[in-house]
């Protein structure tokens, strides 16, 4: 047995159906609580609220540099956004292509789209990890 495993044996890992990933989905779009879908999550554009404000549940799961793979999320949501937008531009703008406009305002969308991207990734960060590890209370007779 590899060292350390002990601790990974209840974490009970399981796929919750693509329902399951449509709501999450649903909820992360619209900015609210992974858990009932309803409350507000965030002070402020760049800052999440410790607990729903309907439920009351955590939306930090209390583990050091959990929200690392938030930055993940949120390279790869605002390249996907910056290679969509390019794409499009390309596609519908008329002839002769605009370069040195695009040469001017595609550097500022990559500066702001991780700005703008931000609450996303991390509640889709959040909602990633609670569709294979939901919350659930700590067993009985078993340490937290």
């Amino acid at each position: 047995m590899l060292k350390g495993t002990e601790q990974n044996d209840d974490l009970e890992l399981r796929w919750p159906g693509w329902s399951g990933v449509g709501r999450l989905i649903w909820r992360v779009v619209r900015l609210r609580c992974p858990y009932c879908g309803r409350g507000p999550v965030l002070r402020h554009w760049l800052g999440m609220r410790e607990r729903c404000g309907t439920c009351h549940r955590p939306l930090q799961r209390g583990e050091h540099d959990y929200f690392i793979g938030s930055m993940m999320f949120n390279l790869v949501l605002s390249e996907a956004l910056f290679i969509a937008v390019l794409a499009l531009l390309l596609s519908f703008l008329p002839p002769p292509t605009p370069w040195d406009a695009l040469e001017r305002w595609i550097p500022v969308g990559m500066i702001a789209a991780p700005f703008l991207m931000f609450p996303f990734a991390k509640l889709t960060w959040l909602g990633f990890d609670l569709l294979f590890r939901p919350d659930r209370p700590p067993r009985r007779g078993r340490p937290a």
